[in-house]
């Protein structure tokens, strides 16, 4: 299964602060593991929401909002599609990322993990 793991962006990285060289050195290292083990498909950080957009459609009406949005507990600030036989790996993979976070020096990190739909698995659960 390929599941989507993104990290929540901090205040500081909306900021535009950049990740210290501990955690920059530390996560390019498992990130460069995880892609030779064949369980990283994708991974990316994001700029800070200022550089970003949302659109929103509701009631007929839409809306397109220019960053950088107010909460940055909304805020994604990197991602990865990863490659896992369950959840219960996928989780695995993502507390060595929370692991690198924490070793160097972060103090809050949030991952989300979320199991990607298929194609044919998205069509045959909508009929």
């Amino acid at each position: 299964m390929r599941f989507l793991m993104a990290i929540k962006a901090t205040p500081d990285y909306e900021a535009g602060v950049p990740p210290s060289p501990a955690l920059a050195a530390r996560m390019g290292r498992l990130t460069a593991e995880m892609i030779q083990r064949g369980v990283v498909l994708a991974s990316e950080g994001l700029q800070p929401s200022s550089q970003g957009a949302r659109i929103r459609h509701a009631a007929g009406i839409r809306v397109v909002l220019d960053g950088p949005f107010a909460e940055a507990k909304e805020v994604i600030g990197g991602f990865a599609i990863v490659q896992a036989a369950s959840l219960d790996e996928a989780k695995a993979l993502a507390q060595q990322v929370v692991d690198v976070h924490v070793d160097a020096g972060v103090d809050t990190v949030e991952l989300e993990i979320r199991p990607l739909c298929d194609l044919p698995e998205f069509a045959s659960s909508r009929a």
